[in-house]
This record gives structure tokens, sequence and C-alpha cells, in this order.
């Protein structure tokens, strides 16, 4: 058996070296033929003699493999320099199996001559050095990314919260109104931060159901929960509604909706909403918060019981005066906004799907009764009109769907809005539409009058919607005032900076040419597009060739060849037939999450993301032919509305295109585009200046063969979820898809504690001193469906020790 082995040993060896020279040979005439590099052709006839000559023994192939590998070394080191992340696809695969043939049990029976079986050994260090180059260079580039620019701001004497409150309850997700999601606590501080641990755990028992895992549908849990007295109140993906004794961690009450979920392909709630109306005498303190089939109900906030008083026993509807809304085309991800004696909120409208879907109109409701106080529909004149007997509000209108922020001193909220239906093309938007698309909105409170709008992106058709609404700071100004500021993230990574009363610029804007062609026809893109060049661009630099990336030679070969056979003009390349790269895409730089703000230091901490799609356009019909969607004769008709095939499916009715929009991934499922794949930024937005920046996360969870199992890698990574700031200079974040909650140094950016979570960390972690005089820190540990993170439904509370 033994002399079977040493005989097989080289002969699989020579046929694993010839197949990936074969390999390198085929992909790399595909990719110069492509336009790209032909210097792959090179190693692989250089790889696949030495497979030959392996085979037949000769010692040679040894030898000419370990040619062909050093000059593919110094190819690599030419084109990417010492970026040891970019070098691993390049040369890790290659350097194993370089040390695999100079294995005694291959060596033996091809090298006859005892100094050269001595030599191979040489050979074996060689590609030994690489690796250890390769992972060496990667932690030194790493550390070379996390880059201090300029010293942390001092404490802006008299700087207080837009929404000054200073007490212990967090009732917004933000915290306060304004969005900040500052805490001005201060007993876990830098230096006893790592002696966090966990004071108690609260599983919801909402977990994934049947069916719930399929191609397309989000499975997500993202709540931020709210603390008044000693409360928590949260919320599950399928939108039970529990409260929890913030210091223990034991459940107070639970409310199940009973709601049909089947429809919904996104599921997912990132909060409730907290409402006390002192002259409600059956029900002064509620829990507002929505349902899975588009319904707001009130809750009683001791006893988790609706309330009787309001609405309909305590629920309103939210699809009166819609018109045709099917079942999951109106959900609503985010907590409303209660202020002032109003609940103010819109809706995730099921994009993408159609012209003419369900309104994007806001509404507020009388925050004692449930009865409509007013209705913003950019289709009436004035928006604020109220609707005549018999009339629906516009359809197809830009919808917000993300969390609003508000002032209560000039009594304004301001709405994030995304786009006409459909996303991808935009031949039939009307003038409203492309007034309003992708525009921060500001609405009076109290009659839902608008008094200023302004707009991120012009006829947007790349699904650049804004996807949070604003965080509020007050400013210095040059003459030694204060500005009312707002500061909005993008998804694009930029970052705009406007006065809140007026939503004129307090950070220079200017029109930046973009490319108009290709596109689709009938389009009418718009050349120019707003560019924030007084605040940081936090937005990814443009792809080049040299950048693609994969786990192998090989994965990252297809990428590259994929790079140079799409088509790709930068961050706004226009959707046109065939496909597109979309970098950024819908999930963008920062999504739903948001920035946080530190008022006493005007300083903002935001997490970002890089991962690159694809967008492929084609016609109905052919997506028809291909079992993408199915016909339909549109809202009229009468028929039901045909899901398409998978949620990356857009089909678009009542357009001639259909638009496929997924994640750019290699065969193995590694992104297409290098690290980092996740950062974190400090802005001093005094200054408007980049403090510091760090990639953030590691490859540990990152779902190579859906194993949710790799080697931890310091990359940075993909995340979903926001960050807090602590008084006492801390941020604390979830958010990356390697399954961490860490806290970081707020004035440099350094890692000082991470604790495991028992699954993804996708939401926004809050804290809170507890009645036992500790101050905690809780995060919803549930995973989220479109990273693939590891899913569950787990609360966790950390805290020092106890005394």
């Amino acid at each position: 058996m033994t002399s079977t082995w040493f005989r097989l040993w080289p002969t699989l060896s020579g046929i694993l070296v010839s197949l990936s020279g074969l390999a390198y040979l085929i992909l790399g005439g595909w990719l110069a033929v492509s336009g790209g590099t032909p210097w792959y052709l090179l190693f692989g006839i250089g790889f696949l003699i030495s497979g030959i000559f392996i085979l037949r023994r000769r010692s040679a192939g040894i030898w000419l493999y370990l040619l062909t590998f050093l000059i593919v070394m110094i190819w690599s080191l030419a084109e990417v320099g010492l970026d040891g992340w970019q070098l691993l696809p390049r040369l890790l695969a290659l350097a194993i199996l370089g040390i695999w043939l100079c294995m005694p049990w291959v060596v033996r029976p091809v090298v006859a001559v005892p100094a050269q079986r001595r030599a191979t050994l040489g050979a074996g260090f060689i590609y030994l050095l690489a690796i250890v180059g390769i992972l060496y260079s990667g932690w030194q580039v790493t550390d070379a990314r996390f880059i201090h620019h300029q010293p942390f701001p001092a404490t802006q004497i008299g700087q207080n919260s837009a929404t000054p409150d200073n007490d212990n309850d967090w009732k917004h997700y933000g915290r306060t109104a304004a969005g900040q999601r500052f805490s001005p606590l201060t007993q876990i501080t830098p230096q006893n931060v790592s002696k966090l641990k966990p004071a108690w755990r609260y599983d919801t028992g909402d977990v994934m159901r049947k069916g719930e895992d399929k191609a397309g549908r989000e499975f997500s849990f993202e709540v931020t929960p709210i603390k008044v007295g000693n409360s928590l109140y949260i919320c599950t993906p399928h939108r039970a509604v529990i409260a929890l004794d913030a210091t223990s961690g034991k459940q107070r009450w639970k409310f199940e909706p009973k709601a049909n979920t089947a429809a919904n392909e996104y599921l997912a709630c990132r909060g409730v909403a907290w409402s006390q109306v002192e002259s409600d005498a059956t029900c002064p303190e509620k829990i507002i918060t929505t349902t899975a089939d588009a319904r707001m109900v009130a809750l009683n906030a001791r006893t988790g019981k609706p309330c009787e008083s309001f609405g309909d026993h305590g629920y309103v509807s939210l699809t009166d005066h819609m018109g045709d809304v099917p079942p999951g085309f109106h959900y609503i991800t985010s907590q409303p906004m209660v202020m002032d004696g109003r609940i103010v909120l819109g809706g995730w409208i099921y994009d993408n799907q159609a012209t003419g879907e369900p309104s994007g109109v806001i509404r507020a409701y009388d925050e004692k009764t449930g009865k409509l106080s007013w209705a913003w529909d950019m289709g009436r004149n004035p928006a604020n009109a109220p609707l005549k007997p018999g009339e629906t509000y516009t359809r197809g209108t830009p919808n917000g769907w993300g969390t609003y922020t508000a002032d209560a001193k000039l009594g304004l909220i301001y709405i994030p809005l995304g786009n006409a239906t459909p996303d991808y093309y935009g031949a039939g938007r009307r003038p409203f539409d492309e007034k309003y698309s992708s525009a921060i909105v500001a609405l009076d409170i109290h009659s839902g009058e608008e008094k200023w709008h302004f707009q991120t992106v012009h006829h947007d058709v790349w699904d650049f919607d804004l996807p949070i609404g604003p965080t509020l700071v007050d400013l210095p100004s040059s003459n030694g005032s204060t500005v009312p500021a707002l500061v909005q993230t993008t998804k694009m990574g930029q970052i705009f900076m406007l006065d809140r009363r007026t939503g004129k610029p307090l950070a220079q804007v200017n029109e930046k040419p973009v490319p108009s062609s290709p596109s689709l026809p009938g389009e009418r893109l718009s050349p120019t597009q707003p560019d924030s060049v007084g605040m940081p661009d936090l937005g990814p630099p443009v792809l080049k060739a040299s950048e693609t990336w994969g786990a192998t030679p090989f994965d990252q070969l297809l990428c590259r060849i994929q790079f140079h056979r799409y088509r790709y003009q930068g961050n706004f390349t226009p959707p046109a037939a065939g496909t597109s790269i979309a970098y950024p895409a819908f999930d963008g730089v920062m999504d739903w999450y948001g920035a946080s703000v530190d008022p006493r230091h005007n300083v903002m901490i935001a997490n970002t993301s890089y991962i690159p799609f694809t967008m492929q356009m084609m016609k109905s019909d052919e997506a028809i032919k291909q079992g993408l969607m199915q016909k339909w004769a549109g809202w009229a008709s009468g028929q039901p509305y045909p899901k398409p095939k998978e949620f990356a499916v857009g089909p678009q009715y009542g357009t001639p295109w259909a638009a496929v929009v997924k994640p750019w991934l290699g065969v193995l499922g590694a992104p297409c585009s290098m690290p980092p794949w996740g950062k974190i930024y400090a802005i001093d937005l005094t200054s408007r200046k980049v403090i510091w920046e760090r990639p953030a996360g590691t490859t540990r969870d990152m779902n190579i063969f859906g194993t949710h199992t790799n080697a931890p890698l310091p990359t940075g990574i993909f995340m979903m979820g926001g960050n807090v700031i602590t008084q006492s200079g801390l941020i604390f974040m979830g958010a990356t898809a390697d399954d961490y909650l860490r806290a970081y140094d707020e004035t440099s950016g350094r890692e000082l504690w991470r604790t495991r979570l028992p699954a993804g960390g996708q939401a926004t972690p809050m804290t809170y001193m507890g009645e036992d005089g500790r101050q905690y820190v809780v995060i919803a540990a549930g995973g989220h469906g479109g990273l693939g993170t590891r899913s569950g439904d787990s609360l966790m509370a950390y805290a020092l020790p106890a005394h």
C-alpha cells in the first residue's frame, strides 16, 4: 500500500499542477481577449509544462514551478506592492502548492540526485517565506490603514445636544429626537471597559420560520431597544413587542400581533416609539408600533394590552386611502417619530416592482386618539391638503422608510425620502417625483407644511435613497455664536451639512459632472450630481482591474475578467442594457443606521461598508422567458400581483426593463473588490476633516461555503448596524459580519474590548444606568439575512462586575 501511494503522489501532484496551468491558460486567455493583462497566459504556460514534467517524473518540473512562482511573485509585487491582502489571492494558494511539491513523498520519486533533493528544502523555504510575508504584510497593511490624521478636538465649552436630554432614558432610536446616539454616562471608561462581562441575556423565541430562509427573503433582528424608567421595550422581526426589566432582563409582558407574514419578503423591526399623554386617563403611557400587515397599534406601556381609546380598539389601518396594496407591499421597518402630540410615520414600499405602486405619503396621527392629523402627499397641491371623499394618495411617489429625526424647538421633523418606483428606470417620473426623490424634507410637526427640502441625488436611478434622517447638532459659527445644523449621511458615502432651519448648505456643495451615457431608451439622466466637497467623502475610490479580489487566483481571475466585460464608469455608472458594476449600490456605504455625534466635541463617528454589486438590465420579455418574473397586466387588471423569482429581481412592471441586482462575489463567495470591506471614521464637524480612520472587523464568520467559519484575517469586514458614543470617550459597535460587539477609544480609534456574540450583531447598541447603579450596554444579536450572518434571537446586556 505504501509503495502504491509512493507512486501515486507525483502523478496526483502533476495532474494538480497541470490543471492549475490549464486554468491559468484558459482564464488568462479570456482576460487578454477581454482587454486585460496577458501575464496570466505566461504563468499558465509555465505551470502547465511544470505539471507535465512532474507527471513524467522529471525534476525540471519542480524547478520550473519554482521559477514560474517567482515570476508571479515579482509581477504581483510590481502590480500591488506590499499589500498582503491583495497578494493573498495571487500567491497564497500557489505557495501552499509549492510546499506540497517539496514534500518527500513527491520529491523522492521525481528527483533522483540526492543533492537536488536537499535543494528542494530551500525551495520549500521560499514558499514558506512567501506565506509568512503575505500574512505579515496583510497585518501591516491593516495597521497602515489605521490612520490618525489630526488631534482629537477639545471639549466645546457650553456645547450641548441639539435637544438637551440628560436623563437616564433612551426614548428614541438615537436616544433623543436629534438622533445623536450619544450617552452622558461615564461609569464605563476606556480604562475599565476591558472588565465588561455578560450581565443578562434574553431570548425572544422569535426565530426564522420554515421558508423564511429562501433566497431573497431577509429575516433580521435589527432592533435598538428604547428605555423608559426601568423598562426596556423591543420588537422582533415578526413584530412581537416585549417589555423587559432593564436591570435584570426579565420579561414584564409580551404582545403578539398574530399577523400573517407569509407575503413579507423583508422581516425586520428596528424599534418602537414611546408616547406619554397625561390627559389620556385610560392609557397615558403608550408603546407605538406597527404590524407586518400595515397596521399601527398603541399598547399600554404597563400591561402590553392595546389601548381601547386609540383608533379602533388600539389599531389604525395604514392602508386607508392607499388604493390597491397587495399583502407585503407596505411595511414599516423603522419606529414612528412621536413629538408634540403627533405620531409621524411613512413606510417601506416593496420597491422596484412596478410603476404606480402604493403611495409614499407621510402621515401624522393624533398621539392620544390615533386620528389622522395631516398627510404630506407630494402629488397634491398643497402637499398637506386633506383628501376629498373617494380620493386616494398619489401612487408611486418617493417614500420615507428610515428613522426620522426632529427639532422640538423649531417644531420641525426631518424626513429622508427614497425614490419614485421603480428604482432603476425613471423615464416616467413626474415633476414632483424629480423634485423630492432622494431628498431631505423638513415638515412642520403640527400641520405637515413643508418648510424646505434638499436633494442629495438628481434623477436617482441607482437606489441611492436616503435611508435615515439627519443627525442634529449645534455647531460654532464664524462670529462666535452657534448654528443649528444637521448632518446627513448617504448611501454614496457623501455627508451633507445643512442649516436645519433653512436647508441651506453650511459645508460647500458643488454640482459635479457625471456620466450620462449610455442610458436606456427614454431616460433623461442628470448631467451633474450634488458633490459635498466641504465634508469628507467616505465613498469608495474608483475601482481598478488590479484591485479585483478573490479567495484564490482563479476566482480572482474570474472577477478580473468580469471587470473588463462589465460596464463601469464610477459611482454614477448609468443603468444600461447588459451588466454594469454598481458601486456603491442600494445597500450603500452607510445605510439605515446612520452615524452618531458627540456634541461635547462636535465629532461624528461613522461606520462604513464597501460591497460592490452588479446590475443587469434586460428586456422584460427576456426576464419572463428566463423565469425571473411572470406576465402581469397591471394594477387596473385585477390580477393578483405575481412576485418575482427572488428579491434580487426587480420586474419594474410598466416599463420595458427588468433589473437584477446582486452582490458582486466570486465563485467562492468572496467579494470581487479588495479589502478593507468595512471601516470606522471619526470626523471633526468643526474643521470638517477626518480625525482618524481604521478597518473594522475580521473574516472569521465570512461564511465561505456557508459554514460561518473562516480564518480571522483583520481585513475589515462589511457591516450592518450603527454605533453609539458615551461621554466617557467610548464607541460601542456590533454591526460587523464577524459576530462581535466591540468598544473603541473615541479619541484614537484603538480597539479596547470585544466579546463574542451568539449570533450576528447587525443592530445598533444602546446604554443606560440600571436601578442597581451599574451601566449596561445592550445589543440585539440575531443576525441579518442579507449579510448571511448567524441567525438568532438574543438580546445581550453587558456591565462591569457588581461589587
